[in-house]
């Protein structure tokens, strides 16, 4: 076969046989789902879902050892495979089963970001595009996510994974999160949905019940401390989102529709178009301290619709449906986006401001690295070959982030298991 050079296309058969044989780190992949090492139902109950040239898709695979599984993906070559729940019986005897046997279990509890649902309040980028200043909204998505399901929730075992082009996806491995049924978790999501509604619709926040002047939930009040300073830097100074009459009409028309403040705002903006995002927002938040002392009703109305301002701009835009229930199919880590070749990697959540999608290692890239490697061992008298191949490549530093995840895990699932022996013996 031959040697996949850097300007091959991404998902071409020959680079991602090349990357399945040589790079995909199969072991701690698999100790990261089974949370053991022996297999148990939580790898061999579990379902894969493959996409092969020509965009065939093939469901409801599933495998008794990591060894099979590598044996089958490489047999495959898929373009990109998809991590499904664990299931009652294993999914590949799903035609031997009796009509609504097969029922889904146990599953990571997904979250699913995706930098579109951002188009209409970013101004670097458009569709498909991201570059490091729109991964801001990104990052401050995670950030607050992040906080809230530790915080709030008790989670802990939170693994955020580049999307290969234009988001980010999170996947929980406690055991809490894993027994969720689909009622708890959509009340749960629920709960964290803020952004709702679609292009058409102008106000998106709607957290407040009946009352426009009432306070915020706690929770939601401790993510808006947070998304202030994150507004201030990405909303008015980075994407100026204000900037021009299109802007300053969609924050004009998500306020309370009172005639003398609006109108005076937008006489006042329109004059003068090339005041920044900051300088709009400094003149809001003067009109709106003018009502302080002769509407207290009006003024605190204001106060409010500012706050789901701040929210609607920086709030995280999460994919409700792909949460909400166990057999929704999410793409895996370490898959390489078919469109980009970049590879699905970790990303540390205490540094995800300085993440930048441009710099996440192809597979091609990858490859070209490999090559490189094995040039300078033959040049080498005595070297020694090193365990996985991926050590030798830009792949290495995000598989020991996923390795040291995936230890705390086990380490947790281990203690687990303790604890249950030992009152199963007192008992």
């Amino acid at each position: 076969m031959p040697i996949p050079v850097r300007d091959d296309p991404p998902s071409s058969p020959q680079v991602m046989n090349a990357f399945y044989r040589r790079l995909f780190p199969y072991r701690p992949f698999f100790l990261w789902l089974n949370q053991d090492q022996v297999p148990s139902k939580l790898f061999t109950h579990r379902e894969f879902a493959f996409t092969l040239a020509g965009d065939v898709y093939i469901r409801y695979n599933s495998f008794h050892t990591s060894d099979e599984f590598k044996k089958e993906l490489i047999r495959l070559n898929p373009s990109r495979f998809e991590i499904g729940p664990q299931y009652s019986a294993r999914p590949r005897d799903r035609k031997t089963l009796a009509a609504g046997a097969l029922q889904p279990q146990r599953r990571e509890l997904v979250f699913d970001i995706d930098m579109t649902d951002y188009d209409e309040i970013r101004t670097c980028c458009t569709d498909k595009k991201i570059c490091k200043r729109c991964w801001g909204y990104i990052a401050a998505a995670v950030k607050v996510l992040d906080h809230a399901l530790r915080e709030s929730f008790g989670f802990k075992h939170l693994l955020w994974v580049y999307s290969g082009r234009r988001g980010i996806h999170c996947w929980i491995s406690d055991p809490a999160a894993l027994d969720l049924n689909d009622d708890q978790r959509k009340s749960l999501v629920t709960f964290l949905e803020v952004i709702k509604g679609g292009k058409e619709q102008a106000k998106k926040v709607n957290v407040r019940g009946n009352k426009d002047d009432a306070d915020l939930h706690p929770v939601l009040n401790e993510a808006l401390e947070n998304l202030k300073m994150e507004f201030v830097k990405l909303v008015l100074h980075d994407q100026d989102c204000f900037a021009t009459e299109r802007g300053w009409e969609a924050l004009l028309s998500i306020l309370p529709q009172d005639r003398e403040v609006i109108g005076n705002l937008r006489r006042e903006w329109q004059s003068d178009p090339t005041r920044s995002s900051v300088d709009k927002w400094g003149d809001l938040q003067q009109a709106v301290g003018g009502l302080k002392k002769n509407n207290q009703l009006l003024f605190r109305k204001y106060e409010k619709a500012m706050q789901d301002v701040i929210l609607q701009y920086t709030y995280p835009r999460i994919d409700a449906e792909v949460s909400k229930h166990r057999n929704h199919l999410l793409k895996a880590p370490f898959c390489v986006h078919p469109g980009t070749g970049r590879v699905c990697v970790p990303v540390n959540p205490d540094l995800v401001d300085d993440f930048d999608p441009d710099t996440v290692p192809t597979v091609g890239e990858l490859l070209s690295e490999l090559d490189r490697a094995a040039a300078m061992e033959n040049g080498e008298a005595g070297s020694q070959r090193r365990t996985e191949e991926y050590e030798q490549t830009s792949l290495k530093p995000y598989v020991e982030m996923f390795e040291k995840h995936v230890a705390a895990v086990l380490r947790d699932s281990r203690g687990a298991k303790r604890a249950a022996k030992q009152e199963s013996m007192d008992f």
